[in-house]
């Protein structure tokens, strides 16, 4: 063996490894942050305040995401009825017998590979006796001990502050 395919063979265990490892965060569950977490990644930053469930109200804040998606950090934080849009399922919900589109949620992951961010309430699913497993699994979601307060810790931060309706 040449030096050439043993670097070659030590590269692609290496590369498999970190794949491997990759593939397995990926299908973890959301984080659990703490407002010290999150920071303020650019010079013009917006956070969508979410605490409704209604479909079409919900849709127009995924339409309002900037003319330049990569100049915008986005931030999505949803409390209330308003995790429903993140949920695998209903069932054993408030809102069992609603449906919620697939394309709710592909328009969210489109949006995330611009860098949106959502920040699920903790409070809210203990309030609600919701268990968090129900969440859809993506990078892009992670809990927060309260909606309320990371919409003023983000505040705070610099963030502006958009609620739609």
């Amino acid at each position: 063996m040449t030096d050439d395919s043993s670097a070659t063979t030590r590269r692609g265990i290496i590369l498999g490894a970190a794949g491997g490892l990759i593939a397995a965060s990926a299908q973890a569950a959301p984080a659990s942050l703490k407002m010290a977490d999150i920071k303020k990644e650019g010079d013009v930053a917006c956070l969508y305040h979410c605490d409704y469930g209604d479909q079409p109200r919900f849709a127009q804040t995924l339409n309002n995401n900037g003319s330049d998606p990569f100049g915008l950090q986005l931030a999505l934080v949803v409390h209330s009825v308003g995790i429903k849009f993140f949920l695998s399922t209903l069932e054993g919900t408030p809102w069992k017998d609603e449906v919620i589109p697939a394309e709710t949620f592909e328009r969210l992951t489109a949006l995330s590979k611009n860098g949106l961010k959502v920040y699920l309430c903790e409070i809210t699913f203990k309030r609600l006796n919701i268990d968090t497993a129900k969440v859809k699994e993506a990078p892009f979601i992670s809990f927060v001990p309260s909606g309320v307060a990371t919409v003023a810790a983000l505040q705070s931060k610099g963030f502006s502050y958009l609620k739609v309706g």
